[in-house]
């Protein structure tokens, strides 16, 4: 993995995950708030960095169809969550906690989450292939090659 992606999946990731709380939130009456606030943790940067991954994974699958890259990278997304809510959860630093809610395993990850997790990982392969400031893709064995 190059430093570069892991950077840009980070920090789209926490991007991401800020607006969606901050869409999904509920203000105290259960009604959906107003406010629109937005939260993460610093430990999720890490964590959506591994989506880098996807820029060394792109070149052996890019003649697969769409969707079942997508449904690659959703079992993904959800293992390295499930495999990273568990270790932060025994050691009481997960930032999120899906008890009580529909679909949920073990209280680390909701199955009802996977087609968004399909659509993160196709987001990523994007960004990856193409850029998110334009058109160059970076693996790790090979340099930054911008297109004309």
């Amino acid at each position: 993995m190059r430093r570069r992606n892991f950077i840009v999946c980070g920090l789209t990731g926490l991007c991401i995950e800020v607006f969606f709380t901050a869409v999904t939130s509920m203000d105290s009456n259960g009604k959906h708030s107003k406010k629109l606030e937005g939260h993460s943790s610093a430990w999720m940067f890490p964590i959506y960095g591994l989506a880098s991954v996807i820029g060394d994974i792109y070149p052996r699958i890019s003649k697969w169809p769409k969707l079942l890259r997508a449904f690659l990278y959703g079992i993904c997304f959800m293992t390295v969550e499930f495999i990273s809510g568990s270790i932060l959860t025994r050691f009481g630093l997960c930032p999120w906690n899906y008890k009580g809610c529909p679909f949920s395993i073990k209280d680390v990850i909701r199955l009802d989450f996977f087609p968004l997790w399909m659509m993160a990982g196709m987001l990523y392969e994007n960004i990856l292939q193409k850029g998110p400031f334009g058109p160059f893709y970076i693996s790790s064995s090979q340099n930054l090659d911008i297109e004309t």
